[in-house]
């Protein structure tokens, strides 16, 4: 069955010299508008109690090109401005209507981003997947096609990270094929050790990543405390560092692709715990009347607990379930999946189980329980009794290729359905 889904692209652009200069100079025109717009907004409220919008702000920018002081401003395309004027918009509505945090002023050290708009009249002029792609006061750029869009996207967003490489990225509306029966269900239990433990007893190993180049890390940070602040060599060293933070998260983000796409691949219902990553990463340093124990332990978990990346696998299993036809099943996060025994028939749970136990034996039966294939058993089973037969009311459940649908009850612990994700490339 095909599914029509908005799916995103990100690749690799080589931009020349002059096109480099461009990019720079947009990047700080966008700068400008958003910082300037922010402040004319913050201060319009502070002084007069009153809200304005980026549109508002528009106006005022079209009178500043005016002046001779800023007529560089024209320099840059208008959607440059229209599309970050946009963005904040959006950035208040979240603060307003979702608890977000107030927008903050760009600045040239973080990630430079701007979005152009794709005029559709001319768009064989300006783009041929796999081929081609023109963009507005830039002209043709040279981009790394690891993958041909099948659609035409209407806007394209060039970006610059903190090692200086550049990027293009774009959405379009694609046809998606849904997988094949997989006639399989499985628990995963995410962990530390193992990035993954399934309930079938098989374990994905963490590769450790950020551990792997603590050593070189180390060293490149200590050389750059000594270097005198706004030299040409701690500004070699700063871009080296970010060149070894941006392998460091390319080497993790495709080792989570090859192993969520796999558990797409072989299993039809997925069971995952609905983890709360930012409580388990928590600093544990207290305050000075209570202060925490343990402090420097704590922290090491924490960087390895990031490390994994706990949230990047559960929202890419979340789309791709939703992509391919498979069903993800969320369990409660105070669900005690490692403090139950596994076994069909035995009820036992343990009062206490701290980390240090890494198996156990149950009181009751007598079975020796590995604690993580224990966890991911009980995981599916918690999964599988949210299951319901046909006809009740709730969440549905695929079957083989999306071809039909079965519902699924909705017990008193929480059961999230995926939502349709982007993905890039």
């Amino acid at each position: 069955m095909m599914l029509m889904k908005r799916r995103s692209y990100k690749y690799r652009i080589y931009p020349n010299k002059t096109q480099i200069q461009l990019l720079n100079r947009f990047f700080g025109s966008k700068r400008f508008a958003w910082n300037t717009c922010l402040a004319w907004r913050s201060n319009i409220y502070k002084e007069y109690s009153e809200s304005v919008t980026g549109i508002d702000f528009s106006r005022e920018l079209t009178e500043l090109k005016k002046l001779e002081s800023y007529r560089w401003l024209k320099d840059t395309p208008t959607t440059v401005y229209s599309q970050a004027l946009r963005d904040q918009d959006a950035a208040f509505r979240k603060f307003f209507k979702e608890g977000a945090g107030y927008p903050r002023f760009k600045s040239r050290h973080q990630l430079q981003s701007i979005r152009f708009q794709l005029d559709q009249r001319v768009i064989v002029k300006n783009y041929k997947a796999g081929e081609m792609l023109k963009i507005l006061g830039l002209g043709q750029i040279k981009v790394r096609w690891t993958r041909v869009p099948e659609g035409s996207p209407k806007m394209v967003t060039v970006s610059k990270d903190s090692a200086g490489r550049y990027f293009v990225s774009m959405a379009v509306e694609e046809d998606i094929q849904s997988l094949p029966a997989a006639g399989k269900t499985v628990g995963i239990d995410l962990g530390v050790n193992q990035v993954m433990t399934l309930s079938d007893g098989a374990q994905f190993v963490n590769p450790r990543h950020l551990l792997k180049k603590k050593v070189q890390l180390k060293g490149l940070q200590q050389r750059l405390a000594r270097q005198q602040k706004g030299s040409n060599r701690r500004l070699k060293t700063k871009f080296r560092i970010a060149k070894l933070h941006a392998r460091i998260a390319d080497e993790r983000q495709a080792y989570i692709h090859q192993i969520t796409r796999r558990m797409i691949n072989e299993n039809q219902v997925i069971m995952i715990e609905d983890l709360n990553v930012s409580g388990l990463s928590r600093s544990n340093k207290g305050t000075l009347d209570n202060p925490g124990k343990k402090v420097k332990q704590k922290s090491g978990l924490n960087r390895s607990i990031l490390d994994v990346s706990f949230g990047e696998i559960t929202r890419q299993l979340e789309y791709k379930s939703d992509w391919y036809g498979r069903t993800l099943i969320k369990v409660d996060r105070f669900f005690p999946s490692s403090k139950l025994c596994s076994t069909p028939g035995c009820d036992y749970k343990a009062e206490k189980l701290p980390l240090k136990i890494r198996t156990w034996t149950c009181p009751q039966c007598g079975v020796v329980h590995d604690r993580d294939i224990n966890a991911a058993k009980n995981i599916e089973i918690e999964g599988l009794t949210q299951l319901a037969p046909v006809g009740t009311k709730g969440p549905q459940l695929r079957d083989a290729g999306g071809e039909g649908v079965y519902p699924m009850a909705v017990s008193p612990r929480s059961l999230d359905q995926p939502n349709a994700c982007l993905e890039q490339v």
